[in-house]
């Protein structure tokens, strides 16, 4: 792969090509989601920033993450791992953010929801 060090492991391809189809699946949910949570008529308020910047920033490393794999240096086990690091920080955010924003969800809808009778 690289001409200065010729011992250096590479990726198989295949291996490589299943990992690029996950990044890409998973990314695509990301997007679908910050996409559904956009388009809800529920009006955002400030504290929806908690659970947008984590998510907004996963996807970011998550975008980082496929276009590394997308390269031909990602055969590189170096590079392949780096990817498959950023990836997994950014799926991590993203699944934090998403939950923070089902919770801040709920407890808004807590907070409106009146008892029977009260």
């Amino acid at each position: 792969m690289d001409e200065h060090n010729p011992k250096e492991e590479a990726i198989e391809t295949v291996f490589r090509n299943g990992t690029i189809t996950v990044v890409g699946i998973l990314l695509a949910f990301s997007l679908g989601f910050v996409t559904h949570w956009a388009a809800n008529p529920v009006p955002w308020r400030f504290y929806d920033l908690f659970a947008v910047v984590p998510i907004l920033v996963g996807i970011a490393s998550q975008m980082r993450a496929l276009s590394l794999l997308l390269d031909m240096s990602s055969l590189r086990r170096q590079v392949y791992e780096r990817a498959n690091r950023i990836f997994m920080s950014g799926l991590i955010l993203t699944a934090c953010g998403v939950g923070l924003a089902i919770l801040l969800d709920v407890l808004e809808v807590a907070s409106t929801v009146t008892l029977p009778g009260a």
